[in-house]
């Protein structure tokens, strides 16, 4: 299957056309300016800001310490780096779930810190009738199905959502739901291969699929997985590009190693006086000024 290279930045009618014409669409994490700015350089349809950034970046247990500010913040560095991709943005817990009214404020703020969608978990009553609000603000959105990180103590753990016969009916029926509410794409999050055709087949909406298998219409990982900088562990479903973490460990070793050796910095990392002013300056006395 070919790719097909477009020049215009992302928007939410890409993700229709992409689907439409069977081209998968691309999505990666960022958390800040540079690594935005790379992965847009590299043709990525879509950046996340992920509320995994409370385990990637501010080292929670996971994502349910991160606040509105939090991805207020995470939000602005990233959209500053990007001119391609669609910047989506997650709305961490409970900032959307109280109140429909408190939904909207909160959305406003990562809209105001430059995301052009937000992206919500499940597919509750409420959740659908925030999504509903949303969208009738002029404020796009992406739904979550499957495991989702939100729900972890609810769960109880991370475990493969829809591996049942009922499951799988869930799975489809809440897709359908978030469909009907309004969202442009629905993220599905470790589930068995075969529900998660099922989804993309059955939505006219595109499918981006983590850990969902290979007939989603586009798939999303985070970039510290891919990257390998975050340790801590690794999902079966990420695949690794590259292994940051030992060049962050060596790179500091080696300098740890040459600053206590006397070897850093050297005579090209360093400024020089010109030799009239150096010479001034040595004959200078504090008390003769």
């Amino acid at each position: 299957m070919s790719v097909k290279i477009e020049n215009k930045p992302v928007s939410v009618k890409t993700f229709f056309k992409r689907k439409a014409e069977n081209q998968k669409i691309t999505m990666l994490t960022a958390y800040d300016y540079s690594t935005a700015k790379y992965i847009d350089e590299a043709g990525v349809d879509s950046i996340l800001i992920g509320d995994s950034v409370g385990m990637t970046v501010l080292g929670y247990e996971n994502t349910l310490q991160v606040t509105t500010d939090d991805m207020v913040t995470f939000t602005g560095a990233v959209s500053r780096g990007v001119k391609h991709a669609i910047v989506i943005t997650d709305m961490p817990f409970l900032s959307y779930q109280i109140t429909k009214e408190q939904a909207l404020e909160n959305a406003g703020k990562l809209i105001r810190a430059g995301a052009q969608a937000v992206k919500i978990e499940g597919a509750g009553e409420t959740t659908l009738e925030v999504i509903k609000a949303l969208t009738e603000a002029g404020i796009a959105v992406v739904g979550h199905l499957g495991f989702t990180p939100q729900y972890i103590n609810s769960i109880g753990g991370y475990y493969i959502q829809g591996k049942s016969y009922e499951q799988a009916v869930k799975l489809l029926e809440d897709a359908k739901k978030l469909e009907a509410a309004g969202v442009f794409a629905v993220v599905l999050e470790m589930v068995p291969e075969e529900a998660a055709e099922r989804v993309t087949k059955e939505l006219k909406v595109p499918t981006i699929g983590i850990g969902a298998g290979r007939y989603c219409d586009g798939q999303v990982l985070v970039i510290d997985d891919i990257i390998g900088k975050y340790s801590d562990f690794t999902p079966k479903f990420a695949k690794k590009y590259g292994n940051v973490k030992d060049i962050i460990f060596n790179s500091a070793k080696q300098y740890d190693e040459e600053v206590k050796a006397g070897k850093f910095p050297s005579e090209e990392h360093i400024f020089k006086m010109e030799e009239k002013e150096k010479a001034k300056f040595e004959n200078y006395s504090i008390n003769n000024g």
